[in-house]
């Protein structure tokens, strides 16, 4: 079946919407079946009450659970059936298995299957078919199916743009879809949140989202490369793949902040998925060290990072992100366990257990964290005075031996054991650390990571598929906090040019030591920013690497004023003149989130939202925040406001200064006082 021309094409489209138009007719009427026997079950329930015996009303309700169960069913179907009725597919490709003449493959979000002809008229881009659309051109092609690989040839690659149901644009590729339909997609404004890119998955991104052998996928990708985007559609892709033995509440997300998870939050559903459980780095650290441990946050940290320059912090901070730090603590753990048990004979009543008995069980349970091991030693030693003195021991005398025993230890407490590594060490000016004073971010993981060598945690077990996003953030020590909390494959993605801290942070070799059976992907193609935003993005921080899409746009604008007062003017009008201006997104990206409070006052437009580190929100529209916060997202128009000599100099600074403006996608404008930032004019 050939649709060769346009109108065919469109022909086309109305029969598959007219039978998905009846498939959502026949939803309709089992739904309403069900709603009525459900009505029906539980009146004559209500009825018959005081007549049904035990047996016969957990029968009944079992029925009504799984009526409501098949009922729900049914609304989700609809749901994903009224999604496609907007846009049915996408794409098209007609191949012929060898030997075989070509047939066209159809390709949506969601599969739909047309009941009354029994046939297959959309496949979900999921499928193994599916994969020839995103790997191929036209000629020689193969897939691999569940029985094997299938080769055969293209005849034709198609892709159309369809909405509310209407054909806005077909194209024939006969190079790859790349350019035509990714260039109409990128020059649209941004919407408020993420969305898929199903219909533009390029080769190399597609297969890292169906990669099902990597234990641990690492995607270092420069900034608007779209790695978060490809990791979420990783996800949808193993929920298709594994979806007897793995379901979303099996998934756990590590985002860096609410705003971020808000942000992603459409995604997974848009490709017929649910929500999936997300944390943040700090939620899980204050499940791990419990209320009465207050610490610092990675925001604090980097906002007196950016405050104040404290070079005694930063070197504090420098040693416990390095991955000479991690080899010292496993280091020290080897060394209390050899050296910190001072066994004595210990006398129970008239019998004396040898020291060199304790010492031997306290070996034996080599496999069992340390500060563990004294209660099953303890049993031993009681096990053993019972058999000596040939009768049961007194409440009093198996609790001296509970208590004897961890007394021959140099520590019990895990906070005692840190402390004393820094005089290990050597460098007891490393910990800042007194009571009743939150623990600095730097040494949170530390404290965990001891935690779980000498008490040992668990409660993670149900987890299936970890994603850690914004990787260059986290240190070793708390990867290998994540490798010992969670044992099942992992996805981790980020860009090492993208840090906010850059006394603190990983690149993917560093994460491949932590993970040394990690695939490691890279992604160099930047979709995000025009060129223009791109090479001015480059002056800040230089990549060799990053291949920017040929997507030109507007210069970047630096604005010098002589007063404050006539650069928050310029501000000001800046957002009025977004309003009229048909783009989506502003963002207005501060250093700090002081001078981001400072701004959202002096500018006082209730239009535009202040984001800060406690808001659980992505809105629309414009937005004031910092560059921390704002990593992640992307606006269609971003303002860097204070681009001065004065406030931007350091490292930090620099960092940050690279994250504001790569978030931009088509509109770049700095705005300072006084002198612009050297970090600008030197690279220029």
């Amino acid at each position: 079946m050939q649709h060769a021309t346009e109108p065919e094409e469109r022909a086309y489209l109305e029969e598959v919407k007219e039978s998905i138009t009846l498939a959502i007719r026949r939803v309709d009427d089992a739904v309403r079946q069900f709603s009525d026997e459900l009505r029906q079950k539980k009146q004559y329930l209500h009825e018959h009450q005081s007549s049904l015996d035990d047996a016969d009303m957990v029968a009944a309700e079992q029925s009504i659970n799984r009526m409501a169960y098949t009922g729900e069913g049914a609304v989700a179907r609809k749901r994903r059936l009224l999604k496609l009725l907007q846009s049915p597919y996408f794409g098209r490709v007609d191949f012929g298995a060898r030997g075989q003449a070509a047939a066209p493959v159809y390709i949506g979000v969601h599969s739909f299957l047309d009941e009354t002809q029994r046939r297959n008229l959309i496949y979900d881009w999921r499928a193994p078919i599916s994969s020839l659309f995103y790997d191929f051109e036209l000629g020689e092609a193969s897939f691999t199916s569940p029985s094997g690989e299938v080769p055969g040839r293209i005849e034709l690659k198609r892709q159309y743009k369809i909405r509310d149901g209407k054909m806005e644009f077909m194209l024939d590729s006969g190079v790859n879809i790349h350019d035509d339909v990714l260039q109409r997609e990128l020059a649209k404004a941004a919407d408020d949140k993420m969305k898929t890119i199903v219909a533009t998955i390029q080769r190399d991104q597609n297969a890292v989202i169906r990669n099902e052998t990597a234990p641990v996928m690492v995607i270092q990708g420069v900034a608007g490369s779209g790695k978060t985007s490809i990791a979420l559609h990783r996800i949808a892709f193993l929920l298709y793949r594994f979806r007897d033995t793995i379901r979303a509440q099996d998934i756990l997300i590590i985002s860096p902040n609410k705003v971020f998870a808000d942000y992603i939050s459409n995604v997974l559903p848009e490709l017929g998925e649910e929500h999936i459980p997300e944390t943040g780095m700090e939620e899980l650290a204050a499940d791990l060290l419990g209320p009465q441990q207050p610490f610092q946050t990675f925001f604090e940290q980097v906002t007196s990072l950016l405050e104040t320059h404290d070079a005694a912090f930063i070197e504090r901070m420098q040693f416990k992100s390095s991955f000479e730090f991690l080899a010292q603590l496993n280091q020290y753990l080897l060394h209390i366990e050899n050296n910190y048990f001072s066994v004595a004979d210990l006398r129970v009543g008239r019998t004396v257990v040898p020291g060199v008995f304790i010492q031997q069980k306290f070996k034996a349970y080599h496999r069992v964290p340390l500060l563990k091991r004294f209660g099953q030693v303890a049993n031993d030693v009681r096990a053993y005075v019972r058999d000596k003195a040939d009768r049961k021991l007194t409440g009093g005398e198996k609790a001296a031996i509970g208590e004897g025993i961890p007394r021959m230890f140099r520590f019990n407490n895990v906070l005692d054991f840190y402390r004393d590594f820094y005089r290990w060490v050597g460098r007891p000016e490393l910990l800042k650390f007194d009571h009743g004073r939150p623990l600095e971010y730097a040494d949170v993981f530390a404290l965990i990571y001891l935690r779980i060598r000498l008490e040992g945690l668990s409660g993670y077990e149900h987890v299936k598929h970890l994603l850690v996003d914004e990787m260059q953030d986290y240190t070793p020590v708390q990867y290998a906090v994540l490798s010992r909390l969670f044992h099942c494959r992992k996805t981790i993605l980020g860009d090492v040019s993208q840090t906010v801290n850059p006394y603190s942070s990983s690149s993917a070799e560093t994460i491949e030591r932590v993970f040394p059976q990690a695939e490691v992907v890279k992604l160099y193609r930047s979709y995000r920013s025009t060129l223009e935003i791109t090479a001015f993005a480059q002056r800040i921080t230089p990549n060799p690497h990053i291949i920017p899409l040929e997507r030109h746009g507007a210069a970047p604008a630096m604005r010098g004023f002589g007063s404050r007062e006539e650069e928050v003017a310029a501000v000001r009008q800046l957002v009025a003149d977004f309003a009229g201006s048909g783009n989506h997104s502003l963002g207005i990206i501060c250093k700090t989130l002081r001078q981001a409070r400072q701004l959202h006052q002096a500018l006082q437009a209730d239009d535009v939202h202040l984001l800060t580190a406690d808001s659980t929100l992505f809105k629309e529209g414009a937005v004031i925040t910092t560059a921390h916060l704002a990593k992640g997202l992307e606006f269609d128009a971003v303002v860097v406001p204070f681009a001065s000599a004065r406030n931007y100099q350091s490292e930090v600074d620099r960092s940050m200064l690279y994250v504001a403006c790569t978030r931009a996608m088509h509109q770049l404008t700095l705005t300072y006082t006084g002198e612009l930032t050297a970090l600008l004019t030197a690279a220029g």
